[in-house]
């Protein structure tokens, strides 16, 4: 079996796991990172979704590096695609012009760019990139982990990996279990975590949907897909809370839970530059073409994009029958494959049953487009995964750190130990224990050192979903930038941990240890605080 070592070995290679890795090699240490799937990148590319973002995104709240991305993307495509002039000089480019964010995307570009971002540490041998590899073992001694053995997806093969320290950037939190680390999965309990959201009694099977995500487009001709096997099922699926069948597009405003209709107008001819993606004004899903979409033809010289491009990423995809964290292996595939004969339904249902303007039904004019997506099979390469296993940690975020109802205008707790910032609302889609939206205000907020420390382990830190939130919290930390920080902090405190012979939790306990970190942090562009404006 190989045997490859590195000074921080990092285990899942999505928006965190580049992330982890960026921070580590900038501070000139060796890495060896893993995916499981074909692209890194995760939630932006393997699961296809453009970004989440607050709205101040473009002036603050984010980190250096996920500046860069951003920018990098932009630069992208001005210097590949066929953008018009106006377009070309729009200096917040938006690709898609769609309104859930101001910079939408196809997942390709992202991941040209976080292979750019990568390539040179890839050539100077500093950086290992096994893909696709996914975790399946490891060795503890005590309250430390020694290796993690990785399995090549097709061939079989295994890998053992050593280090120093590892990093958890897998979607679902996998290392943990494998290494014995305590956490946490599903609804905790209002006695447990005083939150006013949560139930009486902990449900740790009630974990957030899971969808998989694909890319449409409309033009001429008839593209309907053989009918779904499972199709019948999807049509007459009318859960308790949606006010109508799933396949449609009616169902609860996920702030206000009243039943409200979309609307879905393919190519609606709308100006580009137009789109406001500020989602404190608009939540932006009304016309669910322009929701997520991801190319608009607009943006491109006449004839480059015969149509938009639209990622389906709707609450009508939502796979909420069943959790998939902490089942056999077996039931996992067939959950995995349950939501996406979902997602096949609900595009057949918009081929030949969906509602037009006209009075007609049906839009056989959509494609799947897998080539957008990286697949034969059309759906996104990877699960759109919301919630994780989430460790044990030294601090636990709560609802009431950051709800606007419950903080107000005194804004969200502020940490002694923050080591990075987002802003979100707390956005909970329906769950497998039976729960409606959960989808309140936020205060911006902080990310807390101690949320990265399990309360036990020494040298394994998260990357991502599976820090120390709640199910409640996870809502509103789980996005794009927030994950992207976490990940960035992860690699630079193993980093920082190795130059200085200590311990992440030392760093976090001691007041001038955590001082010394936090100035690095300001160092690498990492914003610790909300600005407050005063003058000077």
């Amino acid at each position: 079996m190989k045997e490859y070592s590195a000074d921080i070995a990092i285990i899942g290679g999505g928006l965190g796991g580049v992330a982890a890795a960026l921070g580590a090699l900038r501070s000139g240490r060796s890495v060896i990172l893993t995916e499981e799937y074909d692209w890194i990148g995760g939630q932006m590319t393997s699961q296809a979704v453009p970004p989440d973002e607050h709205s101040w995104i473009e002036q603050m709240g984010a980190t250096r590096s996920y500046r860069a991305l951003r920018n990098g993307i932009r630069q992208y495509y001005r210097d590949h695609y066929p953008l018009t002039e106006r377009a070309r000089a729009w200096t917040d480019l938006n690709p898609g012009a769609g309104w859930v964010s101001r910079l939408c995307h196809e997942p390709r570009v992202a991941l040209a760019v976080m292979e750019a971002m990568l390539t040179p540490y890839i050539g100077s041998a500093r950086l290992r990139l096994l893909k696709p590899y996914l975790p399946v073992e490891a060795e503890t001694d005590g309250d430390s982990v020694r290796s993690v053995t990785v399995r090549h997806r097709d061939s079989g093969e295994k890998v053992v990996v050593t280090a120093p320290y590892f990093i958890d950037a897998t979607e679902l939190g996998d290392v943990l279990p494998l290494t014995g680390t305590e956490y946490v999965t599903g609804f905790e309990s209002q006695k447990e975590t005083g939150e006013p959201s949560a139930p009486d009694e902990a449900q740790p099977d009630n974990q957030q949907a899971v969808s998989i995500c694909f890319a449409v487009d409309h033009v001429d001709g008839n593209h309907v897909i053989d009918k779904p096997a499972n199709y019948d099922f999807w049509r007459s699926y009318r859960p308790d809370f949606w006010g109508a069948p799933l396949l449609s597009f009616k169902g609860p405003n996920p702030r206000t839970l009243e039943i409200t209709e979309r609307s879905f107008t393919p190519n609606p001819g709308d100006d580009p530059l137009e789109v406001d993606a500020d989602q404190r004004l608009n939540a932006g899903d009304a016309n669910l073409w322009t929701f997520r979409r991801i190319a608009a033809r607009d943006n491109f010289v006449p004839g480059a994009y015969a149509s938009d491009i639209c990622l389906v990423n709707w609450p009508m995809i939502d796979y909420f029958e069943a959790p998939i964290i902490d089942v056999p292996e077996d039931i996992y595939r067939a959950r995995l494959k349950a939501a996406a004969e979902l997602s096949y339904a609900m595009f057949y249902w918009l081929q030949t049953e969906a509602p037009r303007q006209d009075g007609g039904v049906g839009f056989p004019g959509l494609r799947l487009r897998g080539d957008v997506t990286g697949t034969d099979h059309g759906l996104a390469m990877a699960p759109y995964i919301r919630e994780s296993r989430r460790i044990r940690a030294v601090t636990t975020v709560v609802e009431q750190d950051l709800s606007y109802s419950v903080r107000g205008e005194q804004g969200a707790v502020s940490y002694r130990d923050s080591i990075g910032v987002g802003m979100y609302r707390i956005d909970l889609h329906p769950s497998t224990g039976g729960d409606n939206y959960i989808d309140v205000p936020s205060c911006p907020f902080e990310i807390p050192l101690g949320a990265l420390l399990p309360t036990r382990m020494s040298n394994l830190l998260p990357a991502g979903k599976t820090i120390g939130t709640t199910h409640i919290t996870n809502g509103c930390y789980r996005l794009h930038p927030i994950e992207w920080n976490i990940g960035e902090v992860a690699g630079l405190l193993a980093s920082h941990c190795l130059d200085r012979q200590t311990t992440p939790h030392a760093v976090q306990e001691d007041d001038a240890a955590l001082a010394d970190f936090q100035a690095l942090l300001h160092k690498e562009g990492i914003e610790i605080r909300w600005p407050v404006i005063r003058g000077y």
